[in-house]
């Protein structure tokens, strides 16, 4: 497949053949529809935030399943989805108490550099991006990093949900803690922003 590779901190992303594995146990694999270019993609791209190179950004899309593994019970190919950024195990003492986003099971919620799911030039490591790399073709994921969507939904909207909606609509709900009546002010109202309206009109705000 081909994939939008970053070699360096502030050098231009270049396409790239890239080789994915295949799918076994709970992975996915998943044919890209569309990719946002979240904030934090370019704070990666400038050095910001360090991450292992070579490596495959992205992780605010929306895709279709292509295929899965023998242990996966969640999604079936054909299915749409919007992929999400913290995956989780579910059975470890974070996610059984309602806190999946802090998942500690390491061999689920992989530390950068940790997953062998891609390479390139015949064989050599190309680094997955918070275990999932958008900006490929393909991308091959755990189950529990996607969430089913309806197929009606517009994929290139669908993206935006994956990042940019949750961390507006998570703010007001698990931060802000907005309730019915209260007066909300949103300052800066470019895609997260506007989620952060919508998410304040859901909790009666």
């Amino acid at each position: 497949m081909r994939a939008a590779v970053l070699h360096a901190p502030n050098e231009a992303l270049t396409i790239e053949e890239v080789t994915l594995e295949k799918p076994t146990g709970r992975e996915v694999l998943l044919r890209t529809a569309f990719a946002g270019l979240c904030h934090s993609d370019l704070h990666f791209m400038e050095g910001l935030y360090p991450h292992p190179t070579p490596c495959v950004l992205g992780h605010e899309s929306a895709a279709v399943v292509e295929a899965v593994g023998d242990a996966v019970s969640y999604v079936s190919p054909g299915d749409h989805v919007i992929t999400c950024l913290s995956v989780f195990c579910g059975t470890c003492p974070q996610c059984v108490t309602g806190h999946p986003n802090l998942c500690e099971d390491t061999n689920v919620k992989m530390l950068p550099g940790a997953a062998r799911r891609m390479s390139w030039k015949g064989g050599e490591h190309m680094n997955q991006f918070l275990n999932l790399s958008s900006f490929g073709e393909q991308m091959l994921v755990h189950e529990n990093s996607m969430a089913k969507i309806d197929p009606d939904i517009p994929l290139d909207r669908a993206a935006l949900v994956g990042c940019g909606v949750l961390t507006g609509v998570g703010a007001v709900f698990n931060a802000a803690k907005v309730e019915p009546g209260s007066t909300v002010a949103v300052i800066g109202c470019g895609g997260v922003g506007l989620s952060t309206v919508n998410g304040a009109a859901l909790a009666g705000g």
